[in-house]
């Protein structure tokens, strides 16, 4: 007779996801715990929605943890970095969502906003990727998503700083997916159509998210939890041969326009 074995589970996988304190970046949180990860939330300056966000996931038996960080800022962002693996010791799944959508006509817009809008957008994304390049690459399936929007490929009125930041995350999606390919990290961009949400506070002008011209072939706004759905999929291990990638999720947009 063979003595057992010590049975032995495998660590839970982690992910870190900026603007994560309401709306689609909440649903995201939501759905990556959902898949079994434990989750970093992370907040600009929101810390009560934050910590709302953990304790529901918390709830659920997720591990889960707040960290309170602007990501235009390349040393907090390390120091979140740092957090995160000094309680979990790893880190599997980057999803850049961190965003401000205000409108704006041309002739008013400002040099200050346009650079923050950017700022927050890629600089944003950048920083939390180079910041956590290390434990992506020692995740042996990492994932980066990306959170776009549809107007970088519609193009919107008073939007051309938004539309600028969000068509170039498409840009950086395809150039990291080159760059981290030889470890097996995936990057992707996953591009919202007109979703059922309402933001509020510095990061809008507080209208719909992406209110355009356009209209789903199906009809309807989509929902967070829709848009959730496919960064999940694409953090997962049924996406491991899927990079570089835009996914849109608009309810065929671009076939009723």
């Amino acid at each position: 007779m063979t003595n057992a074995m010590p049975f032995t589970r495998e660590p839970r996988r982690v992910a870190l996801v900026t603007g994560a304190g309401r709306n689609i970046g909440r649903s995201i949180a939501r759905a990556l715990a959902r898949d079994g990860l434990a989750v970093v939330v992370n907040v600009r300056s929101s810390a009560n929605e934050g910590r709302a966000v953990v304790e529901e996931l918390e709830a659920l038996g997720t591990p889960s943890m707040l960290c309170v960080a602007d990501v235009t800022d390349a040393q907090a962002v390390r120091s979140m970095v740092a957090q995160v693996a000094a309680r979990f010791g790893r880190l599997d799944v980057l999803v850049n969502n961190a965003a401000i959508r205000r409108e704006a006509q041309l002739a008013e817009l400002s040099s200050a906003e346009w650079r923050n809008t950017l700022a927050v957008v890629l600089d944003g994304a950048f920083h939390c990727t180079q910041a956590a390049l290390h434990l992506l690459q020692l995740a042996e399936g990492g994932a980066i998503v990306n959170i776009g929007g549809l107007t970088a490929h519609t193009g919107a009125a008073d939007r051309v700083h938004v539309v600028t930041a969000k068509a170039g995350l498409v840009g950086l999606t395809r150039a990291l997916a080159h760059d981290l390919a030889a470890h097996q990290v995936t990057v992707n961009c996953v591009s919202p159509g007109m979703i059922d949400t309402v933001r509020k506070g510095s990061s809008t002008t507080g209208t719909p998210q992406h209110h355009s011209q356009h209209t789903p072939l199906l009809g309807r706004r989509g929902t967070a939890d829709e848009v959730a759905d496919a960064v999940a999929w694409l953090a997962g291990g049924q996406a491991r041969f899927v990079t570089g990638q835009v996914l849109h999720v608009n309810g065929g947009t671009y076939l009723g326009s």
